[in-house]
């Protein structure tokens, strides 16, 4: 920069005393007050360009301001997503692609609400963006990203072995028009549902976080804490061993599988996936950073688990095929509804070694992040 550069740059950050000269603001003699010096905006965005200062938007805690920060970019993220895969999977005639795309859609959402925007809007290079992070966002990512991984390799691994579509999948595509009408009865829905289902991984990494957080400790900041990285680390291995036991079951058996966690309810591994989101608002919570809008996502997570896919479907489906093919497994499943509830365990299961076993694996967990945490 010349010298008459600094001279004119350096007027709009000093002070002038009414003979006219210049003093600096840190200088010996106390300034006296003046007219405000007016700075044209194009003054302005030369004076930021000149001086690298980051144009880092300020935007409200509202429902507007979360809606313009947080829901719609995420919705649109989600949306395009969601079409690659509708493309993907119609070439291939494999419905299975949205379900590649459940997990890593979720975690390419977190990463890029985290870490992406500061690399592209701010020129941050990764570890300069990820090392800004408070402790409990750091948890939060690793968090999504365990579950978003593993879940993705078991579904791809599982979808490539496999070869073909699941045959409630096979079911659906021989409805009329399937093709020409599942982009908007399943694959735009379920990105509408991941926008929910985000918001835990989302809102705390925007601007609005930064508007709304409430600095101080929150009341029992340490217990909710704790109980988040209890339920992520139960609900985490119940998804863990609930697949590799009934992999393994099928080798061996062509009986309905009803051991190891499979014994606790009828789908672990669902009740699983609702721990682990609903110990992210837990987290968030504890670190004195949680919207309320940040609660609706383990709520949807849970109403598409319960309601409307997940256990619900998939039950439905499966009993229906049993009958039809006159399959022993059919009476074994009516069986197993009449003595295990579908998602919640009952009370006869405290004595079950299986549910003490998750149990203690999430205390483990709790444990383990205070050791780290102390560290922080």
């Amino acid at each position: 920069m010349s010298w008459s550069e600094q001279e004119r740059y350096a007027a709009h950050f000093t002070w002038k005393r009414p003979d006219k000269s210049v003093d600096t603001i840190w200088g010996s003699e106390s300034p006296r007050r003046v007219a405000p010096i007016i700075v044209s905006e194009a003054e302005e965005e030369t004076i930021n360009t000149r001086f690298s200062l980051p144009q880092r938007r300020v935007i409200d805690a509202s429902a507007v301001g979360i809606l313009k920060s947080t829901l719609l970019p995420s919705l649109a993220m989600q949306s395009g997503l969601s079409i690659i895969a509708y493309s993907g999977s119609r070439l291939t005639n494999r419905v299975d692609g949205k379900d590649w795309l459940w997990p890593a859609g979720q975690v390419i959402n977190a990463w890029t609400s985290a870490v992406g925007t500061k690399i592209l809007c701010h020129h941050e290079d990764v570890w300069k963006a990820l090392s800004d992070l408070s402790y409990a966002h750091k948890l939060i990512l690793t968090g999504v990203t365990l579950w978003g991984g593993r879940l993705f390799y078991r579904v791809v691994s599982r979808s490539i072995s496999r070869g073909h579509d699941e045959p409630r999948y096979e079911a659906a595509k021989a409805e009329p028009d399937f093709w020409n009408q599942s982009l908007f009865t399943i694959f735009l829905p379920e990105a509408v549902f991941q926008t929910l289902i985000s918001l835990p991984f989302t809102l705390p990494f925007g601007a609005t976080q930064q508007a709304y957080s409430p600095y101080p400790v929150p009341a029992f900041a340490e217990l909710a804490t704790g109980l988040g990285v209890f339920m992520f680390g139960a609900g985490f291995a119940l998804e863990v061993l609930a697949d590799a036991q009934l992999a393994e079951h099928h080798e061996k058996s062509k009986d309905l599988d009803t051991s190891g966690v499979w014994s606790i309810v009828r789908h672990p591994n669902y009740l699983g996936d609702a721990l682990v989101h609903a110990s992210f608002p837990l987290i968030l919570y504890g670190a004195g950073s949680l919207h309320p809008l940040a609660t609706l996502g383990p709520i949807a997570n849970y109403i598409l688990l319960r309601y409307i896919g997940g256990d619900k479907e998939n039950e439905a489906y499966t009993e229906q095929r049993y009958f039809k093919d006159k399959s022993p497994k059919y009476s074994q499943l009516q069986e197993y509804k009449a003595k295990k509830n579908a998602f919640w365990p009952s009370l006869d299961e405290l004595d079950n070694p299986w549910l003490w076993s998750v149990v203690t694996i999430g205390i483990a967990c709790v444990m383990m992040e205070r050791v780290v945490g102390r560290r922080q």
